[in-house]
């Protein structure tokens, strides 16, 4: 079996930088809407994930939320790990699309952001709320219910699929690609991101912001946003 550092293409003596650049051509290559498959990219995100998640945790602390100054949420770093098994509730999520602030004249930062979106009769895949298994990533619960949320790698090695949390937690495994002052803005991937509080409030489609649009890698099978609803 090859070593994770044969996987990513990396000497053994790699740095932290070498590691997440080789992580995201990797990505690229083995990905299946790139001419890979979904086994090789299983194998690339594991190797990444032995590589840059072994001792890099931090304790997750208690954070004010960038977008809402009245909400604070656990800033999540730990690993993502299996649901209690007890849990059998569902998560609920609050969504807005990023794109139709600017049509309102909207901020993120907008304290009444949600009430603002609900009052405002938009398409449900602007605004609405879904249920979300425990165990599924947010990607995967917006997919369940029919929408089509923005996506790349699926493995964590980009920005496409970014959301801000304006409240609620979202889980963030130590390994990912985002630096730390967007962890720190609430930003986080929902290909790997799993829902930690029972209510949870996301902007997605923040790709667009310009500190994330360098993260970004060639998009996958995204389309508009749509649901059968």
């Amino acid at each position: 079996m090859p070593s994770p550092y044969d996987v990513l293409g990396v000497d053994r003596d790699a740095d932290e930088d070498e590691i997440r650049s080789a992580y995201r051509d990797r990505v690229l290559e083995s990905h299946p809407d790139h001419g890979g498959s979904m086994e090789a990219l299983g194998r690339v995100r594991t190797a990444y994930e032995k590589l840059a998640g072994e001792g890099r945790s931090p304790e997750p602390d208690e954070t004010q939320s960038p977008w809402d100054p009245t909400v604070r949420w656990t800033a999540d770093t730990e690993p993502q790990s299996p649901p209690e098994p007890e849990r059998r509730d569902p998560h609920t999520v609050e969504y807005v699309d990023y794109e139709v602030l600017s049509d309102h004249g909207w901020e993120i930062t907008d304290e009444d952001l949600f009430q603002k979106a609900s009052e405002a009769n938009l398409d449900p895949g602007d605004y609405g709320r879904f249920q979300i298994d425990p165990g599924r990533s947010l990607l995967e619960g917006a997919e369940d219910v029919g929408f089509t949320w923005p996506f790349s790698c699926r493995g964590g090695a980009c920005a496409n699929c970014a959301v801000a949390v304006v409240q609620g937690s979202l889980s963030q495994p130590v390994s990912h690609i985002l630096p730390e002052e967007l962890t720190d803005e609430g930003i986080r991937l929902s290909c790997v991101g799993h829902p930690v509080t029972d209510d949870l409030q996301v902007v997605y489609n923040v790709k667009h912001l310009p500190s994330v649009e360098d993260l970004l890698l060639p998009p996958g099978p995204y389309k508009r946003v749509s649901s059968d609803d």
